[in-house]
C-alpha cells in the first residue's frame, strides 16, 4: 500500500511541476472575446525591437498573449516580432495595459518589419495587407482596442517624403480603421529618437526632425490619435535603435497615451 501512495504522490508532484512551467511555446488559453483586448503593433525596426535580450525577457508575461507568425495565440515573451530577435516596446506596453485592466487579457498582434518605408504600410502596400489580414484573423478571438505605430526613419532621407509624412500617415490611419471596421479605434504614434544624426554615413541629410514635427501634428489631422515623446531615450550604440531600458520606458509612454485616448467619451 505504501509504495502505491508514494507513486501517486510522485505523479501528482510531477503534474504540478509541469503545470507551473508554462513556456512561450505552450498553447494559449483564451478568455471570452470581450475580455481579450487586442493591440496591433506596426512600423519598422524600433517597433519590432532591437534591444539586447536578457534571460528574463524570454519569460511569458501573465495575462499577455501574442499572435504568432503562424497566426495562433501563445503566451507572450520577447522577441515578439519575427524579422530579427530583440526586445521591443510591446512587452512593457502590454504589462502596463494588463495592470490597468485586471479583468482582461492583452493580445498583441506583432506585425512590424525593420527597414520599411511608409509606402509599404499604406493601402495597396504589402505590409498594409499583411497587417490587415493578421488583425482580421485575430479579431475572431478578441476585440481591437488600439493600434501602435513607430516608423519614419525610412522616410527621413528624402525631404519630400518627410514633408508629406503627416498627410500620408493620416490617410493610412483612416484607411486601416475603415478596412478593419474599427471606427475611431485609438492610434498611438511614437516620435523618432532624438539621437538620430542630421546626416547619414554618406553625408546625405536626414530630415527626421521634420518627420517628428509631422508625427506631433497627427492628432490635428485625425481624431482619437496621439503622439508619444522620445525625449530622454537613448540608443544602443548604433545611433539608430533604442536600447532595452529606453524601449521599456517608451512602452510605458505608449500605454499612458493609449489609456488617455480610451478614457475619452465615445462620440
Amino acid at each position: 500500500m505504501r509504495p502505491l501512495i508514494l507513486r501517486r504522490l510522485a505523479f501528482l508532484l510531477s503534474t504540478l511541476s509541469l503545470c507551473a512551467g508554462v513556456s512561450a511555446a505552450d498553447p494559449a488559453k483564451l478568455p471570452a472575446k470581450e475580455k481579450l483586448h487586442l493591440y496591433l503593433l506596426i512600423g519598422q525596426s524600433n517597433m519590432a525591437g532591437r534591444g539586447a535580450m536578457q534571460e528574463q525577457d524570454k519569460q511569458p508575461q501573465p495575462r499577455v498573449l501574442k499572435f504568432t507568425k503562424e497566426n495562433a495565440w501563445a503566451p507572450a515573451a520577447d522577441p515578439l516580432h519575427f524579422d530579427k530577435p530583440g526586445v521591443g516596446l510591446g512587452s512593457s506596453f502590454a504589462r502596463a495595459m494588463a495592470e490597468a485592466s485586471p479583468d482582461a487579457t492583452i493580445g498583441l498582434i506583432p506585425s512590424a518589419v525593420g527597414g520599411t518605408p511608409l509606402s509599404r504600410w499604406s493601402k495597396g502596400g504589402d505590409l498594409y495587407a499583411q497587417a490587415l489580414e493578421r488583425t482580421k484573423l485575430a479579431l475572431k478571438d478578441g476585440t481591437l482596442k488600439g493600434i501602435l505605430w513607430h516608423q519614419g526613419e525610412g522616410d527621413s532621407g528624402n525631404e519630400q517624403l518627410a514633408k508629406t509624412y503627416g498627410e500620408r500617415l493620416a490617410k493610412m490611419v483612416r484607411d486601416l480603421r475603415s478596412d478593419l471596421g474599427a471606427g475611431e479605434v485609438p492610434f498611438v504614434a511614437g516620435k523618432l529618437g532624438e539621437f538620430l544624426k542630421r546626416e547619414d554615413k554618406a553625408g546625405k541629410p536626414s530630415h527626421w526632425p521634420l518627420v517628428n514635427e509631422q508625427i506631433t501634428a497627427l492628432p490635428k489631422l485625425v481624431p482619437n490619435t496621439a503622439s508619444v515623446e522620445s525625449s530622454g531615450l537613448k540608443h544602443k550604440g548604433d545611433g539608430l535603435h533604442f536600447d532595452s531600458p529606453s524601449l521599456g520606458e517608451f512602452g510605458k509612454r505608449y500605454a499612458e497615451a493609449m489609456r488617455q485616448l480610451q478614457a475619452k467619451p465615445a462620440k
